[in-house]
């Protein structure tokens, strides 16, 4: 029997589920998740691992917060020399002119604007000159290289001519703009400057996960759950690892979608310091139509369309009341009420009004008064209860649009602090394993490609879409899928406006399951 684990890594907890060949899930674990973030992730793996044959596993996918954490922190991140080839239609705006200046000094080891680019259109504003990026580069102490090209998505030649005269005279590696976003000059090349920068991260992840599965004996093929709720290889992962952030909630709400049988619905991912919400359709995330902000700094690749609001179950309450955004995290079973602390927590709200009685013994209100009178906590904690159910009402009616007829998926270890009923929504479900929702969606997912660039118009339409479909089936086959399953799944094009030619933006995303072990 073939058997695979998915692992995701959260801000309180770290969830590790073993699946096998009909989906059926066999072993669950939920382990704190560590500072360090690799300790919590090999304790759940090997909770998981004692329960099973570690023999039949075959694949193993891991959604990891290790590249969130990076640009939040400012930690461990490369140096990048940034080439945007646009001059001199865009020098008024120099590249990470609106980044926070931290990261700003962190992450750069210079900035320039060359000859290149291209309109809308195609043709170019000006001739390529490699003999510029020549004397950008030459002497500078950098760790990888940036390059964003004016509407590249249109035409990526320059961008890649500039690529392979840096690996071939540099040695460096080399983030294309093309690859990650879509329209939008700056955001664009943000999220291609971030992801040049995340390069040791993702070696030292990827090179800590293979040495994981090498320790543990395990000849399980790995992957890494990407921000569109779907797999990428270790090898694609190192040239795009930028693509790994927003993983978290998308396996949420592919794992929701999969216990739950809903294909069209919203989810709440109830974690232990912030509640997530998202929209499924057909099954997937609803992908955000706005510039994804990270770390300070605006980007426009691909990210679920997320709500996150501070409220979990480790959120403290305090006099007001009030929730949160303090929460005592990964500490939360030894801080809470319920469980011995003295730290009132919505936890301790949700288990005093019946929800959840099974995560602390049952107790009277006066059995908890340390800091506080019995009867003044049972207060705080019943009101603290209604506050927590009106943040969500509110989240829960800015998700959904004015549409009433979906139910929403409750998941996540704080999943039952939710009511039974919220205006809104049709019903609310709570399926088997809820809790885990997360790595049941890591384990579940497809390997995907994907295709976003601009048409303009003419004869030739037909031909391009098609061979955008093949571009975005090769790309899915690159990430892990097999060749034989791989099916267009998203088609829209989109007319740009105030051209004086008429063009589309085109956008195409195949997917399909992972190729068999060989």
């Amino acid at each position: 029997m073939s058997l695979r684990i998915g692992l995701d890594v959260g801000g309180t907890n770290t969830d590790a589920v073993v699946l096998d060949h009909g989906d059926r899930l066999v072993a669950k674990a939920k382990r704190p998740t560590t500072p360090d973030v690799t300790g919590g992730l090999l304790a759940a793996l090997d909770a998981v691992l004692g329960e099973v044959d570690p023999a039949a596993i075959t694949r193993i996918m891991l959604g990891t917060t290790h590249a969130t954490n990076a640009i939040l922190e400012r930690r461990g991140l490369g140096r990048v020399a940034v080439i945007r080839l646009g001059a001199p239609a865009t020098t008024s705006v120099p590249p990470l002119s609106d980044w926070p200046g931290d990261l700003r000094a962190t992450v750069s080891a210079g900035e320039a604007v060359l000859p290149g680019g291209h309109f809308v259109d195609g043709y170019p504003i000006s001739p390529l000159d490699l003999g510029a990026v020549r004397r950008f580069l030459d002497g500078r102490d950098a760790d990888a290289v940036a390059v964003t090209g004016v509407f590249s998505p249109a035409s990526a030649e320059q961008e890649r001519a500039v690529a392979e005269l840096v690996t071939r005279e540099y040695g460096l590696p080399v983030s294309l703009s093309h690859e990650l976003g879509s329209l939008g000059l700056l955001e664009r090349e943000n999220a291609t400057v971030l992801n040049a920068a995340l390069y040791g991260v993702a070696d030292r992840v990827t090179g800590a996960l293979t040495s994981a599965l090498e320790s543990r004996g395990l000849s399980a093929l790995p992957y890494l759950a990407q921000n569109d709720g779907t797999l990428m290889t270790l090898e694609q992962a190192r040239r795009l690892p930028v693509s790994t952030i927003g993983s978290g909630p998308a396996n949420s709400l592919r794992g929701a979608a999969f216990l739950s049988g809903a294909q069209d619905a919203i989810v709440a991912d109830v974690g232990g310091t912030s509640t997530d919400l998202g929209v499924l359709v057909g099954g997937f995330p609803r992908e955000s139509t706005a510039a994804t902000e990270i770390g300070g700094v605006l980007t426009n690749f691909r990210m679920p369309d997320i709500l996150a609001i501070a409220l979990g179950g480790g959120s403290v309450i305090g006099p007001g009341p009030s929730v949160g955004p303090e929460s005592v995290g990964y500490r939360i079973a030894e801080l809470a009420l319920a469980f011995g602390g003295g730290v009132p927590t919505l936890t301790d709200a949700g288990i005093l009004a019946g929800r959840g009685q099974e995560l602390g013994r049952a107790w009277e209100a006066g059995e908890l008064g340390r800091a506080w009178e019995a009867g003044e906590l049972e207060a705080l904690l019943t009101e603290a209860l209604k506050v927590s159910d009106a943040m969500v009402e509110d989240a829960v009616d800015r998700m959904t649009l004015g549409r009433t007829g979906r139910p929403l998926v409750a998941v996540g270890g704080g999943a039952f602090l939710l009511p039974a009923s919220i205006p809104g929504v049709s019903g609310v479900l709570r399926p088997r394993h809820a809790e885990v929702a997360n790595a049941v969606g890591a384990a579940i997912a497809l390997a995907s490609g994907r295709v976003d660039t601009i048409l303009p118009a003419g004869q030739n339409r037909a031909e391009r879409i098609e061979a955008a479909k093949t571009e975005a089936a090769a790309r899915a086959v690159q990430a892990g899928a097999d060749p034989g399953g791989v099916e267009i799944v998203d088609l829209y094009e989109i007319p740009l406006s105030y051209l004086s030619e008429p063009a589309v933006r085109l956008h195409v995303k195949a997917a399909g399951p992972l190729k068999p072990n060989r």
